[in-house]
């Protein structure tokens, strides 16, 4: 149960689309002055390393956060170039939402080298909370939760972050709703057994059930899996019933140009579904989809999409 670790994926395509759309929800809420409760359902240790043990064995993050950190520099200033063929822009011509989320990875980096330290969702909300907004993280992985309360208790945060050892499927919703009656829900599991896809279900129904007017962002795995491909249509069918608006972004970047015979591509696509999205999040991510895909793709089979409904 516990084999999952996101210190090994910390920083690939899949956080880029995850956290790239976390950071424009919570800039499109912010705007109101009532405070926020934001729910992390699946914190994982908060923050990590991208040159230590789990992220470097990896790898994942090269085709990642400093992917799309070397595309944003100048070609003379890039630290150890990849062989592979690799597009640039200039800073100003990132998408918004880009452009935002990669100066908030490169706020936890000194020296303008190759980003070493990459938040995790719980670091990137923190960064974005107000006085008035209040944060609870939900973590069961005993060495994550351990790592995750450390890393917390840094920030001397006191009653506005809350760190529980909790399930994060079952937890969160006798939290809902806050008094302040704002809310964003965080759901991304690892996906490791099959009955997590029907735990997200029901888990987002009870939620709609208690606070409707709630958003709630679920970020999943493209792969070869029934429940993968139910899950996005069964989160459909719950946002028509309560009479919701909905938005679903899938990011693919394709298999690998070159892989050795029978070696695993690892994960190459991953969706965000968004119940009650912000006007704004649409208009956000048709910018900053397209040059994701343009940025990260590396080979057959990318592709990135974005549909809304009602």
């Amino acid at each position: 149960m516990f084999s999952y670790r996101h210190g090994f994926h910390a920083g690939n395509h899949a956080d880029v689309l995850k956290h790239t759309t976390l950071i424009a929800i919570l800039r499109h809420l912010a705007q109101k002055e009532a405070a926020l409760t934001v729910i992390d359902t699946h914190a994982g240790a908060g923050l990590y390393r991208l040159d230590g043990d789990y992220a470097h064995t990896s790898g994942e993050a090269a085709d990642g956060i400093a992917r799309l950190d070397a595309a944003a520099k100048p070609p003379g200033a890039i630290e150890n170039p990849s062989p592979s063929p690799l597009k640039h822009l200039a800073a100003d011509a990132l998408a918004p939402a880009l452009r935002d989320y990669l100066e908030l990875v490169r706020g936890f980096n000194t020296g303008g080298g190759t980003p070493k330290v990459y938040p995790g969702s719980p670091f990137v909300i923190e960064r974005l909370l107000r006085p008035q907004d209040r944060l609870k993280l939900f973590e069961m992985h005993p060495a994550d939760a351990k790592a995750l309360e450390g890393n917390i208790a840094q920030l001397d945060a006191g009653r506005q972050i809350v760190v529980s050892r909790g399930d994060g499927f079952a937890a969160p919703t006798p939290l809902l709703p806050p008094p302040s009656r704002r809310a964003l829900l965080l759901c991304d599991p690892s996906y490791e057994m099959k009955i997590d896809y029907a735990r997200v279900q029901q888990l987002v129904a009870e939620s709609l059930r208690r606070f409707a007017t709630g958003t709630y962002a679920v970020w999943y795995p493209v792969v070869p899996r029934p429940e993968a491909h139910d899950l996005p249509r069964k989160l459909k069918s719950l946002a028509t019933q309560s009479g919701k608006p909905w938005l679903h972004a899938t990011l693919s970047i394709g298999m690998p140009l070159a892989r050795e015979l029978g070696e695993r591509p690892g994960l190459t696509a991953s969706g965000m579904f968004v119940i009650n999205p912000p006007h704004t999040l649409k208009p956000a991510l048709a910018a900053a989809l397209p040059q994701m895909l343009e940025l990260l793709a590396r080979g057959a089979g990318h592709g990135q999409k974005l549909e809304t409904g009602g």
